[in-house]
């Protein structure tokens, strides 16, 4: 299994895992109110909305959080939210690139500054890692009874590059550019995926020892705690014991 499709199989774990749903429903519903604010209330005609709601039912989201959050996006005397991106890095040269989704830029850049500095890493410049990911396509789809091989036939046809199996659950990675392609055929095959996002996948990964390794993703952790953040990704490599761990 690939870097990036490991770290999706952790977070669908965390996230079942979490006790804390409002943490997740609070970031998703964030999404929905940009999507709204930038391309209006129908999903039909707003692809990124169409796409939080999707996301928003995967994580099993009640329908009415999802309508109060399509109606505060309408609100036009509401919360206006930055998206905004942070480059650093980790103790042991390790790369994290931050998305953040804020009402308040001051709070959101003091507290990423604060969890690099505490973690002994320190905050760059933006564009400073770009060269080091390279934005693809992920979802995640449940297996369920679908045929394995005119299903994977007609992934490819729309764009997918890599479709690997994990826990009952395929995941696929498309380039940037096929994304809404692919969101497109699977609404027409009324296939619902559990989660599908936008990622920043590493060129290459660093290997660290275990108890290295485990520092980071702690640290990664703390970041994801973060109300502001939205996603954050990095090029640790990620070995199968430690997903067993998490």
């Amino acid at each position: 299994m690939s870097g990036h499709n490991k770290w999706s199989t952790i977070k669908r774990r965390k996230g079942a895992q979490d006790a804390k749903r409002s943490k997740i429903f609070s970031k998703i519903i964030k999404e929905i109110t940009i999507a709204v604010k930038e391309g209006g209330f129908d999903p039909d005609g707003n692809p990124r909305l169409r796409l939080a709601i999707a996301n928003a039912k995967g994580a099993s989201m009640p329908k009415d959080n999802i309508e109060r959050a399509i109606n505060k996006g309408k609100d036009k005397d509401g919360s206006v939210f930055q998206e905004l991106t942070y480059e650093g890095y980790l103790p042991n040269g390790i790369a994290a690139y931050v998305e953040c989704t804020t009402d308040n830029q001051q709070r959101t850049v003091s507290n990423i500054r604060a969890i690099f500095n505490k973690a002994g890493g320190n905050l760059g410049t933006n564009g400073s890692l770009s060269f080091l990911f390279e934005r693809k396509g992920i979802f995640t789809i449940p297996k369920g009874n679908l045929n394995p091989e005119e299903f994977e036939l007609e992934m490819i046809d729309a764009g997918a590059e890599d479709i690997e199996e994990n826990e009952g659950f395929l995941s696929m990675t498309t380039a940037l550019e096929d994304f809404g392609r692919m969101q497109k055929k699977l609404e027409e095959l009324a296939i619902e995926p559990e989660n599908a996002e936008l990622q920043r996948i590493p060129n290459e990964t660093v290997k660290l020892d275990k108890d290295a390794a485990r520092k980071i993703l702690r640290i990664i952790e703390i970041f994801e705690d973060d109300d502001d953040v939205k996603n954050v990704f990095h090029n640790l490599e990620i070995s199968d014991e430690l997903i067993e761990e998490m």
